[in-house]
């Protein structure tokens, strides 16, 4: 009983308008729209209290409506996830988690293959999160909602289905974890320890390998990547490609990397890479173990180029520019000029009463 009062009290908030499928929410005075569609009811708030404004957006709604596509009604979201895979491209490891998500939705979200997609309610997908992402980490729970989402809005713009049903989920907020990065004391020594290991083959091109990232700021893949080709040594600069925008970028010779990379492009051939490793990653756990260090990893080095070029003065936009980012810097802000504080205290230090040295006092006039 006490429901059913709960529920009257709810249909006493709306008031019908002299136009159909058009109804005032009496307590902000903002209109919905209710139109029931192929035997579907559709609603939506129309985000306005001005009447006839409330009513051509009700004509918009009624023609989106209209417009999906009759013949694709009894689509299955597990038609759309296939239709979706089949538009995926990028790095072979973020393929290669898309399709294993594809793969576990297809498997264990109930109906997938039976159940039409206009039957998805948010709530089922909601459910599907938790139940298989919701004790995974954040990442991976938004990789997850990633994934249904660009395949429902795929399934938008072919008119399967009016609108997402995933488009009001929110994603996890990630923690900020505490990356270890090495001083650059520590990298000349993890160098020099993985060369020392002369009874391994590949402790030179191990070596040279990890200098190479810590000394050029790039990550493992773009470094592997290099071909003579990419080298211009008389204009001082290389081209990398980042695989995670699928975009080239130019990265000068600095002075600390010249010799390097005069030695590795000494003899080879012009379509020739620069290294034959992919990465240098048993290497590196082993010279850290020896060392006493944290297990630091390839992006340890990137991050300490980073930060050193930060502490000393290198403006921001500039450090993106060599890294290949397109957002003037502000990525770099929010991760990596909070790793060390030196050079942050020195700019502090600045901050006196006192007149800087290279300022001209102006002679007060007569």
């Amino acid at each position: 009983m006490l429901s059913d009062m709960k529920r009257n009290d709810r249909r006493n908030d709306f008031t019908k308008s002299k136009t159909h499928g058009l109804y005032r929410y009496n307590p902000t005075g903002h209109y919905f729209a209710r139109i029931r569609f192929r035997g579907k009811l559709y609603r939506k708030k129309l985000e306005t209290d001005d009447y006839d404004f409330a009513r051509r957006k009700l004509a918009d709604f009624r023609r989106d409506l209209e417009r999906t596509d009759a013949s694709k009604g009894n689509t299955s979201f597990g038609k759309v996830l296939d239709n979706y895979a089949l538009t995926l491209f990028g790095a072979p490891s973020t393929l290669k988690d898309k399709r294993a998500l594809i793969e576990k939705l297809k498997a264990t979200y109930f109906g997938v293959d039976t159940l039409p997609l206009r039957t998805v309610k948010p709530s089922a997908v909601t459910a599907w999160l938790s139940k298989h992402c919701g004790d995974k980490s954040a990442s991976y729970y938004n990789s997850a909602l990633t994934v249904i989402r660009d395949a429902l809005d795929m399934a938008v713009k072919d008119k399967v289905v009016l609108e997402s049903p995933a488009k009001d989920l929110k994603y996890r907020r990630r923690d900020k974890p505490i990356r270890l990065t090495p001083t650059f004391e520590q990298f000349k020594q993890i160098v020099a320890d993985v060369r020392s290991q002369t009874r391994n083959q590949e402790s030179e091109q191990s070596g040279d390998f990890l200098e190479f990232i810590g000394l050029a700021g790039l990550g493992q893949a773009e470094v592997r990547g290099l071909r003579l080709a990419d080298v211009d040594l008389d204009a001082g600069r290389m081209i990398a490609f980042r695989h995670k925008t699928r975009q080239g970028f130019a990265v000068p010779i600095f002075p600390q990397l010249r010799p390097l990379v005069e030695k590795l492009c000494k003899g080879k051939a012009h379509d020739k890479r620069l290294f034959e490793q992919r990465d240098a990653e048993k290497a590196l756990h082993n010279a850290c173990k020896r060392l006493g260090f944290p297990r630091f990893s390839h992006r340890s080095f990137r991050r300490m180029f980073i930060t050193r070029a930060l502490e000393r003065g290198v403006d921001v936009k500039v450090i993106a520019d060599w890294q290949g980012h397109r957002d003037g810097g502000k990525l770099i802000l929010q991760t990596y000029s909070h790793v060390r504080p030196e050079h942050s205290n020195r700019m502090a230090q600045l901050m006196t009463t006192d007149e800087p040295d290279n300022v001209v006092p102006i002679a007060a006039q007569a």
